[in-house]
């Protein structure tokens, strides 16, 4: 059981590679708007029982999938209000099911991060949209992504389109594609 962890910056393209990961591979995508943003019908961004039960809600996603030994494809963006350890409290839950944790990071110039951050498509999920905050918090994001374990694999997703970064991602964590997508 391998967990694909694909993480980088606001707008760097997770949710995009992901996907197309998923497409071309078949694997599981558990991205992290599925667990934000039904947490953000209740409760703020940030609260103590939204950090609780964000960090719940994917622990037990993750536990699910290795109890069945079922690989999967989770994105994050590292940031201040995820509880420190998280990326070890991770890789320590797949390791007691067997299972690999490989990690995916995605980097972008700050100049395309501030291009990308308002297009349409960030709109479907709750995601960062205003330019504004984002260099507010650019700041703490670095320091929480300073913070990650060190990236198996390292993407520049302004060099590589999405599709070539799936296929690097795959092949790099030995994931087979499906024959009709390759």
């Amino acid at each position: 059981m391998k967990l694909i962890f694909i993480w980088g910056g606001a707008a760097s393209g997770k949710l995009t590679v992901a996907r197309e990961l998923a497409r071309i591979t078949g694997l599981p995508l558990f991205h992290n708007h599925l667990v934000v943003d039904a947490l953000l019908e209740r409760l703020p961004f940030g609260d103590p029982e939204f950090v609780r039960l964000r960090e719940a809600m994917w622990m037990a996603g993750f536990e699910t999938a290795a109890s069945a030994r079922q690989s999967l494809i989770f994105t994050f963006a590292p940031e201040d209000s995820v509880v420190k350890g998280f990326p070890e409290r991770v890789i320590d839950l797949i390791g007691g099911f067997g299972g690999d944790v490989k990690f995916a990071r995605l980097v972008i110039s700050p100049e395309e991060q501030e291009r990308r951050i308002g297009n349409d498509s960030r709109k479907e999920f709750r995601k960062l949209i205003s330019l504004d905050l984002l260099r507010e918090l650019r700041a703490s994001f670095l320091e929480a992504e300073a913070a990650m374990p060190a990236a198996d694999i390292v993407i520049d997703s302004e060099l590589d389109d999405p599709q070539t970064a799936a296929r690097r991602i795959a092949a790099a964590f030995g994931v087979p594609t499906l024959s009709a997508t390759s």
